[in-house]
């Protein structure tokens, strides 16, 4: 593939790297914690040591094991709203901006109700009515979450739906008997991919910060370890107040890392599908091997040229003139 093709950004290649770190910390986080974080073995208030990494809590936990193990339901809880989430937005989605007439303006309406219903209240009336199990079940939690973060990206995959159902590609399907199902999937959602990739990062960090301030006011499990119950009980215990800042500081830092490695991801996306930006993505040794302007005019969109296009173009150029 060409360089053009390729987002090469140092932010994006950044933003894939704290991700890849998280996911892999979700897989191997619970083996490298180094002891029990529910154990109250150890002296209450310790500062960060070699024994402790990140101190105790005041009632002698190990913070360092707590943020390993913690980072597993953070990240499930994301990942599992953020897929039904984005499946939700295809469905509705693509299926209002191709059939048009009553299905359109049904599900249009179901979208603008979702997104006019304030998120997190909603979070916490249907999250009361769960049993004591579900509320420590990551899955079931990220279920609930993808009910209030489906209908942004509906709304958006209507409007491009819109764009591609009159092209010739979906007339010819229609014409030789595809059915609906078949061209809503089949044809026009391959063509939504980048704008599915985008909702899906952003739906992510949305439920990632969802389920951290469902924890941290006390409405999820307090037995199941993650990101927000540990500033649950760092808020809890004054830990601001008596300045015991690794015990809240390490969460944050994470959550904050997360959310910075998914926006510079959706550089990458937002290159791929701008022809514009996909060369302002480049270094600047990058574009001196590219033969692009340091700083282009303003004005002007620069393009890149592959090589390999060049001589091709040169070789008809001497067939055309023998």
């Amino acid at each position: 593939m060409s360089a053009a093709r390729i987002p090469r950004s140092p932010k994006v290649l950044v933003g894939v790297g704290i991700v890849g770190f998280f996911v892999i910390l979700t897989v191997v986080g619970p083996w490298l914690a180094p002891y029990d974080p529910s154990s109250t073995n150890f002296l209450p208030n310790l500062t960060p040591s070699g024994s402790h990494w990140l101190g105790t809590t005041s009632l002698g936990q190990d913070i360092f094991s707590q943020l390993m193990v913690g980072a597993r339901a953070t990240m499930v809880v994301a990942l599992v709203a953020g897929l039904v989430a984005t499946a939700l937005s295809i469905i509705v989605g693509v299926a209002a901006g191709y059939l048009g007439g009553f299905p359109d303006e049904g599900l249009s309406l179901l979208s603008n109700v979702f997104l006019a219903i304030p998120g997190l209240p909603l979070l916490i009336v249907i999250d009361s009515y769960l049993p004591a199990s579900g509320r420590s079940n990551s899955f079931v939690i990220g279920l609930i979450i993808s009910l209030t973060g489906w209908a942004w990206g509906a709304r958006v995959l209507r409007a491009q739906t819109m764009s591609l159902r009159n092209r010739d590609f979906v007339e010819a399907a229609r014409i030789i008997g595809e059915s609906r199902f078949r061209i809503m999937m089949g044809e026009i959602a391959p063509n939504l991919l980048p704008v599915l990739a985008s909702s899906l990062l952003f739906t992510i960090l949305y439920s990632i910060g969802a389920y951290v301030t469902l924890a941290y006011v006390g409405l999820t499990s307090t037995a199941v370890w993650n990101w927000g119950t540990m500033l649950y009980w760092a808020q809890a215990n004054n830990a601001p107040l008596s300045n015991e800042w690794y015990w809240f500081v390490p969460p944050g830092v994470c959550i904050a890392l997360v959310g910075m490695g998914l926006a510079l991801m959706n550089f990458g996306i937002d290159e791929f599908i701008n022809p514009r930006l996909r060369a302002g993505g480049l270094s600047g040794r990058l574009r001196r091997t590219s033969g692009l302007p340091r700083r282009p005019r303003l004005g002007f969109t620069p393009v890149m040229h592959h090589p390999q296009a060049q001589t091709s173009g040169s070789v008809l150029t001497k067939m055309g003139a023998q």
